[in-house]
């Protein structure tokens, strides 16, 4: 698809205190967009500033990445809030970004939630509803980062949001749309070429693709490589490299955003 716009992010500043998550340096060498921890799974003031830091250097635009407030379960547990402390949740994550992006003169363009959070968002619309109530609260013109075909998409464009459908190039589907549970054998993509080959059929397609052939339409507008997971540098290089021998053109995701 020759000049094709695309974005590739990826879920960064992942660590805490002395605990490191992933290469975050050389994610940011690769990625349009680094989606920041913020307190709630993982993250703290020194590494937020030194991601954003890092993140700016490069050129790369900075977002959000809210979760229940779950530092032991990486915010992969599920949590039951009331609407309001949800809200909260979400204002004192990005704000707490916010802030920190300010002593960097950086800025917070986006904002995806992690975790547990964005999986219940992509199918309980009363919390993608809430979600993006917090967000346009905060500053309307946030970029939401949406899965394609999740009802979490469907909240931000009713509240008005930009928003930018994202898909997995390491995470398998189910045929409802929905992620395929990390409890699965099944649920990651492995090896560089792989994510590459899972990727290429569904930008082709226009569609996310499930382990069984299932394909639900999407606008596909962002590509993100988990940090976390093993091998992701070489993934998101690999996925940067023959994308853009194939005429895909790489991307911040307010440049995506504005069309």
């Amino acid at each position: 698809m020759p000049n094709a716009p695309i974005n590739l992010n990826a879920d960064l500043g992942e660590g805490f205190g002395p605990w490191t998550m992933g290469d975050d340096e050389a994610m940011l060498d690769i990625v349009n967009s680094a989606n920041i921890a913020c307190g709630g799974h993982a993250g703290d003031p020194e590494t937020m500033r030194r991601t954003v830091r890092l993140a700016k250097a490069r050129g790369v635009s900075i977002g959000a990445h809210p979760s229940y407030p779950d530092l032991q379960g990486f915010g992969r547990r599920a949590m039951a809030l009331t609407p309001a402390e949800l809200e909260g949740l979400i204002a004192f994550q990005v704000g707490a970004l916010a802030g920190i992006a300010s002593l960097e003169t950086a800025r917070v363009t986006h904002v995806k939630p992690h975790g547990a959070l964005n999986n219940l968002a992509c199918i309980d619309r009363g919390v993608a509803d809430t979600l993006c109530r917090a967000i346009r609260a905060i500053d309307r013109n946030l970029i939401l980062l949406a899965p394609a075909a999740s009802q979490l998409l469907d909240a931000g464009r009713a509240a008005g949001l930009p928003v930018v459908e994202e898909i997995f190039a390491d995470r398998a589907y189910l045929p409802d749309g929905q992620l395929v549970p990390r409890a699965r054998p099944d649920a990651m993509i492995h090896g560089a070429e792989a994510c590459l080959e899972h990727t290429l059929s569904m930008l082709e397609a226009g569609a996310l693709i499930a382990v069984d052939g299932t394909r639900i339409a999407a606008s596909i507008g962002s590509i993100c490589v988990h940090g976390d997971s093993p091998g992701a540098v070489g993934i998101a290089r690999h996925l940067r490299q023959e994308l853009g021998t194939r005429g895909y053109r790489f991307l911040e995701l307010p440049k995506i955003s504005a069309g």
